[in-house]
């Protein structure tokens, strides 16, 4: 089973709202289907994905890590706690991000 902290859910929606903000895409729906394929990534391969353990600098994000290349320039890390396969996704940062300096 996969879930979804609150917090990341609600960060994906933003995301959605920001990328089309910032003209990252020209269309709305574009910027939906971006945000969809960063959800299925983490759906479809949590389970078999090699992941990582976060390091100390970042522990308060979760256990382990995974991440997904979405293009050239933008890797996105997946945050997780995982429990008898049960998945709970508890951050998602990107490469852009401060912190991903720790990975």
């Amino acid at each position: 089973m996969i879930n979804f902290q609150n917090g990341v859910l609600d960060y994906l929606d933003d995301l959605v709202f920001i990328l089309f903000k910032e003209e990252y895409f020209g269309f709305m729906q574009s910027s939906y289907d971006y945000v969809d394929k960063i959800i299925d990534f983490i759906n479809y391969n949590i389970t078999t994905f090699p992941s990582r353990k976060t390091p100390p600098e970042l522990k308060n994000f979760g256990s382990n890590y995974i991440f997904y290349k979405s293009n050239q320039r933008t890797t996105w890390y997946v945050f997780f706690e995982n429990k008898n396969n049960n998945f709970l996704i508890t951050n998602i940062i990107n490469s852009h991000c401060e912190e991903a300096k720790w990975l």
